[in-house]
């Protein structure tokens, strides 16, 4: 533990953290901008100012110095890890990067807006006339499907992708199980035979699609192995579908609640108030390369660090009133989707997504009320709703 730091203890699980999880947040920032989270056993930054200081410098990094033992029931998932940009650090992840960047520009990504709108009406249109959730109808399907279009797998394999998407995903979770690590090691191996076959048909009969711009991708010779396509296949469909599911909901809850749905035009500002004001996820961690000095604490080699970018987003040293729902607000850098060497990859393509949905869902679902009051999932640390069950009023 780290000297002269406050230890503070508060359970993830506990329901009243995972309903309003900012309350505790203030009470941690409000004690010093570095805390020992005990339930953790790791030190924290909740202020923006340390947490953004972290991400951004270089000495701190994804991989720990001592690699930990990996239980054999959990080899299927590690070994897609193994290859995946989120767990590299450089000179491996640079490359991985530049080569990714290379297939998944920003001109692609933007491209995409008028398909996102069209899969939005459609799915819209589908919508029935009695209560039903949002997310199940609206936010989960959107993603995936657009996803699965960017790579260029039939949609048809949408429930197949969640499912696996899902399964791989809870292994982020506080309090995961055996049997949620034995779904995650079946779903990794159901993913990668899947991905395996489709990189492969692809290297025979190339088509206009992310898959095919992986395997052309080549900087200075080098090109991505098999390996690395389908572990960076997978990111960007867990990460990405994970982030935009529950930024989708989220964003639909806070203008409800604030009653600012439909009050003004879908932009940028107001797409990055809804990431500041309720992120997707709320902690990343990082470890120390060596002794560190950050906000007048050393921080030791070999130290694991937790990032809580959900306190970092409220942070009143960065935003004047941050407690407060401003889609006018003058936008800041946020760290809903983390910063520096590891900024996320679908940023671009979540926030296009966030804004495209939410602009349709406003134009055409004018009258869409709440039924009943939104709770959130035991998911820490990512933020999203259970569900969001909503009537066309």
């Amino acid at each position: 533990m780290l000297q002269g730091v406050p230890i503070f203890s508060q359970d993830p699980l506990e329901p009243t953290f995972v309903q309003n999880p900012y309350a505790t947040y203030d009470r941690m920032r409000a004690t010093a901008p570095l805390v020992h989270w005990q339930e953790y056993g790791k030190p924290c930054a909740v202020s923006f100012a340390a947490a953004n200081a972290i991400l951004r410098d270089r000495r701190f990094g994804r991989v720990p110095l001592s690699p930990p033992e990996i239980a054999p029931h959990l080899a299927p998932f590690y070994a897609v890890e193994a290859h995946s940009m989120l767990e590299l650090e450089p000179p491996r992840h640079t490359r991985l990067r530049n080569l990714v960047l290379r297939a998944f520009t920003s001109r692609r990504i933007a491209a995409l807006g008028p398909e996102i709108d069209a899969l939005a009406h459609s799915l819209i249109d589908a919508f029935p006339d009695h209560p039903f959730d949002l997310l199940q109808d609206f936010a989960q399907p959107l993603p995936v499907r657009i996803i699965a279009r960017l790579l260029g797998v039939p949609e048809s394999m949408a429930p197949d992708l969640l499912k696996w998407s899902n399964a791989m995903v809870a292994m982020y979770q506080v309090g995961r199980s055996h049997a949620d690590e034995d779904r995650a090691a079946s779903a990794s191996v159901e993913f990668v035979a899947f991905m395996r076959d489709y990189i492969d048909a692809r290297r025979s009969a190339p088509r206009d699609d992310l898959i095919t711009h992986l395997i052309a991708a080549e900087e200075d010779g080098a090109k991505l192995s098999t390996d690395e396509m389908i572990s960076t296949c997978i990111l960007l469909l867990n990460a990405g579908h994970e982030a935009t599911v529950h930024s989708i909901g989220n964003a639909v809850k806070t203008l409800l609640e604030q009653q600012r749905y439909g009050a003004a035009p879908v932009t940028e500002a107001l797409v990055e108030e809804c990431l500041r004001f309720d992120a997707p996820l709320h902690l990343f961690i990082r470890w120390a390369y060596e002794d560190i000095d950050v906000m007048g604490r050393l921080i030791p080699k070999g130290t694991e660090i937790a990032c809580l970018l959900g306190a970092a987003n409220r942070c009143p040293r960065h935003w004047e009133a941050p407690e407060s729902f401003l889609p006018a607000r003058v936008a800041k850098p946020n760290l809903a989707f983390g910063a520096g060497l590891h900024f996320c990859l679908g940023a671009p393509l979540a926030r296009l997504e966030l804004r495209h949905a939410l602009a349709v869902l406003c134009e055409r679902c004018p009258t869409l009320a709440l039924v009943e009051r939104p709770v959130y999932a035991d998911i820490y640390p990512f933020h999203g709703l259970k569900s969001l069950i909503m009537t066309l009023k």
